[in-house]
């Protein structure tokens, strides 16, 4: 990152470390994270997702999703949105290493600059964590997406980012991070419908709040099973409905 001060394009916006900008472009994040994320979120769905739809990238970085979006789910139009203007000129390099056609935005989450109702899918990947003003971006959100149209949610939980290891390598607005209950019932509370199906709580090596799975990785303590550990990781495939009157 340069030494002079970047002119965000939110008000609310928290500058990432330097560490944390250099892991977002690392092949770890790429292979490890992005990568499957993507494919298990496409598993998540009841139904094929929209074909040759219109998909926004909400919270981009550095683009290093654009190509397994690409992969998955073939959009007929990406776009990428962003907050930071130095992330968005390393998306748009990004995007022509890859050949892709890809529309970039400078735009904060809590006041989208898209149309009502024009987006197919919208992927929020380790984003809302960052994000200070969380119901208003939630909101904005469903408002872009068409009727029928999908969010795909995936994010660390408080256990995880609120941990010393995390707060010494990364920054975030510590006073709005939450469960993943919590996550989930404030997108059913926007007026996103969803099933138990359309939901999973990846536990990833790299997400173990205390030790990054080191311990398990080198045999010397066993995983919890699911309902016996605090989730680091929810995943969700929430559909808009058809019908606006179902919103809450």
């Amino acid at each position: 990152m340069n030494d002079a001060q970047p002119q965000y394009l939110s008000a609310s916006y928290v500058e990432e470390t330097r560490f944390g900008f250099w892991f977002l472009r690392s092949h770890t994040w790429q292979h490890h994270v992005l990568r499957v994320a993507i494919n298990d979120l496409r598993r998540l769905f009841d139904k094929e997702p929209p074909a040759n739809p219109v998909l926004l990238d909400a919270g981009c970085g550095q683009g290093k999703s654009f190509q397994y979006l690409r992969q998955v789910f073939a959009p007929r139009r990406l776009i990428g949105l962003d907050a930071d203007p130095h992330s968005l000129r390393l998306s748009s390099e990004e995007a022509a290493r890859q050949g892709l056609q890809v529309e970039l935005i400078g735009s904060d989450c809590a006041t989208l600059d898209v149309a009502d109702a024009s987006v197919d899918l919208l992927f929020c990947h380790q984003t809302f964590h960052h994000l200070v003003e969380q119901e208003k971006a939630l909101a904005e959100f469903y408002r872009v997406l068409k009727p029928g149209g999908y969010l795909l949610f995936a994010e660390s939980t408080e256990a995880y980012i609120d941990t010393w290891v995390i707060r010494w390598l990364f920054r975030h607005p510590m006073h709005v991070q939450k469960s993943a209950a919590q996550y989930l019932e404030m997108i059913r509370r926007q007026g996103f419908e969803f099933t138990p199906r359309n939901v999973s709580y990846p536990y990833l090596w790299w997400s173990r709040a205390k030790d990054f799975g080191l311990l398990e990785r080198f045999g010397l303590r066993r995983p919890k099973p699911f309902g016996q550990r605090e989730e680091t990781l929810v995943n969700v495939v929430a559909c808009k409905p058809l019908h606006e009157g179902a919103a809450g």
